[in-house]
């Protein structure tokens, strides 16, 4: 088979339906949009949401709180997840990121004391929980806050 070989399979292209094209098209004359109406005006139509002037659905439901918008979202780390490194690693937001620990840093990094840590480590994050910067510290380990 060669390039100029190449046929589309039957029945994957449509042709384009020209609209307004005369009565024997199909859609001549109004062209599908049927009798006068906002919708067979040119621009015409409602807006998305609209219900003909009853009161719409987003309008009726209730609403409630509020999102803040300078909200941080922190990446969690627990104490188990530092066990996979070796003693004496210096564990950063990079390494977590490779080591595939957090796929995402977000707004920083947050060390919680779910578990225990069994080696010595250098952590440095974004946050760390009391328990967790203690727990660190027992281990003989070392908590850097970036």
């Amino acid at each position: 088979m060669k390039l100029h070989e190449l046929e589309a399979t039957q029945g994957s292209r449509k042709e384009r339906n020209r609209v307004g094209r005369g009565s024997s098209s199909g859609n001549g004359k109004t062209a599908g949009r049927g009798h006068k109406g906002q919708k067979a005006r040119s621009g015409g139509g409602v807006r998305l949401g609209f219900e003909g002037g009853q009161n719409p659905l987003f309008r009726r439901i209730p609403k409630r709180g509020f999102t803040n918008i300078n909200r941080k979202d922190y990446a969690i780390i627990n104490l188990d997840d530092l066990n996979r490194f070796e003693e004496g690693t210096e564990v950063t937001p990079a390494l977590l990121i490779e080591s595939k620990v957090v796929r995402d840093e977000k707004s920083g990094i947050k060390v919680l004391a779910k578990g225990a840590v069994e080696k010595k480590l250098t952590v440095k994050a974004h946050k760390f929980s009391e328990a967790a910067k203690e727990a660190i510290e027992a281990a003989g380990g070392t908590v850097e806050v970036i």
